[in-house]
């Protein structure tokens, strides 16, 4: 099967569009590249909900996963009532992420989550999320610039600062200094699941990056790093260990 570690990538429904297509799954190819470069073998994931047989069978001949951005994961997952602002949702793929993450963190194999991927684990993890920022968190900075946009320039645009603490995972690969980032999300997480802990910031307080308390390769931030990869090694460093820890686990289920 070759040497490149398989990093599996669950993709996003897509609604039918009358006249044109059915209901699809699709993914920003963005994703695939910047994993490809950083020398893994990307293999993407439909988001067939209530078949876990299927699922398992994929999930086992992967050596990490990756949960990338999209839309709102649905707040029945933390027990709580929707809110008004809370926007559209993927049933079939809260399913899917939920059961990758809680196999991918028992069995220790690596996994990276960006932006709604790192909500997604606290949520699978049983944390919380804030479900819209100017409502339920009034101290926010702006945290969403893709709102008052028309295009995606926003995609790869500076919004507010990050910083990591220092002795973590996240300091280590991307530095001391304090990280201008991206910024395109109206939920955040709240309640900081049990097995993680929070390890980067915005300045406003808002948890920006989160660390499994074990030494596994376990690591969600808030912003999308693939977007800022292009003359930045720092975020090209977090692809690149995240893809060194996966070629790891895969020699060592070859022992």
């Amino acid at each position: 099967m070759g040497t490149r570690p398989i990093i599996g990538i669950a993709t996003q429904t897509q609604d039918p569009i009358p006249g044109d297509r059915p209901i699809s799954w699709v993914i920003n190819q963005k994703y695939v590249q910047v994993l490809t470069t950083a020398g893994a073998l990307p293999w993407l994931i439909a988001v067939i909900r209530d078949d876990e047989e299927t699922l398992r069978l994929v999930y086992e001949r992967l050596d990490g996963v990756f949960l990338m951005g999209g839309v709102d994961v649905d707040p029945g997952l933390y027990r709580e009532e929707r809110h008004a602002r809370c926007g559209r949702m993927d049933p079939a793929r809260d399913w899917v992420e939920t059961r990758l993450t809680q196999w991918a963190v028992r069995d220790q194999k690596p996994l990276l989550g960006v932006c709604r991927g790192v909500q997604l684990i606290n949520v699978a993890l049983g944390g919380t999320l804030y479900q819209h920022l100017p409502d339920q968190f009034t101290s926010a900075i702006e945290h969403d610039a893709s709102k008052d946009c028309d295009d995606f320039s926003y995609r790869d645009k500076s919004v507010h600062e990050v910083r990591t603490l220092s002795d973590t995972r996240l300091r280590r690969i991307l530095g001391d200094k304090p990280l201008s980032v991206n910024s395109m999300h109206h939920q955040a997480i709240k309640g900081l699941a049990a097995p993680l802990v929070a390890t980067a910031f915005a300045p406003d307080g808002l948890i920006e990056g989160v660390e499994g308390k074990d030494r596994s390769f376990l690591v969600g931030v808030q912003w999308h790093p693939e977007e800022l990869c292009a003359g930045r090694p720092e975020m090209n460093r977090l692809f690149a260990e995240f893809v060194r820890e996966a070629a790891e686990y895969r020699k060592s289920r070859a022992m």
